[in-house]
């Protein structure tokens, strides 16, 4: 996994069948709950090919479930944990979802961006299996292995917080018509 603290798929989905007779509540802030009235609308599967600033190719599986609060109010009570079961089994019965992915819940309403959360902790509470969840952070992974951002050792990380000035290059335009003739100083 990409990030160390994510939640994996397969140990997300062991916490929906563990918990099948349990409302399933999404906490996206202190305090703030997504509606209940809430729609299971896709799941995604993101493979991720990147590469770092140190140069470090880095791949990983992302799944995302995304969530969608209808204007209208269409049930008082959250989706029990199986009915969000129903939509995953339904889901890999088209696609097969990498068991080891990480899993990030999409949501937003008019009140808070659309982004894509961790499930940092999900937990039983009286009739409920409460997902809260956690915003991703940004990273550099090149300083996060003690190496530089594709500078040599001995030259300063692109990352690191120092003043000092690099010197200017000056760079020469190639594509004029005095270039490569003897004395024009391109060759």
């Amino acid at each position: 996994m990409n990030n160390p603290n994510a939640m994996s798929w397969s140990a997300f989905k062991a916490e929906l069948t563990g918990n099948q007779d349990l409302d399933l509540q999404f906490q996206y802030a202190e305090g703030e709950w997504v509606k209940p009235s809430y729609h299971i609308t896709e799941i995604k599967q993101a493979p991720i090919t990147s590469v770092d600033c140190g140069g470090k190719v880095n791949t990983w599986t992302e799944i995302i479930v995304q969530l969608w609060e209808p204007e209208e109010k269409h049930q008082e009570k959250p989706m029990k944990a199986s009915k969000a079961l129903s939509i995953v089994e339904l889901v890999e019965k088209a696609i097969e979802l990498n068991p080891s992915a990480e899993v990030k819940v999409e949501f937003g309403n008019s009140k808070f961006d659309t982004r894509q959360m961790f499930p940092s902790e999900v937990i039983v509470q009286g009739e409920n299996l409460i997902v809260n969840l956690k915003a991703d952070t940004v990273q550099c992974k090149a300083l996060g292995r003690n190496q530089t951002c594709g500078a040599p050792d001995t030259e300063e990380a692109c990352c690191s917080s120092t003043t000092e000035k690099k010197p200017k290059i000056t760079l020469k335009n190639l594509a004029t018509a005095d270039c490569c003739t003897p004395g024009s100083g391109c060759c």
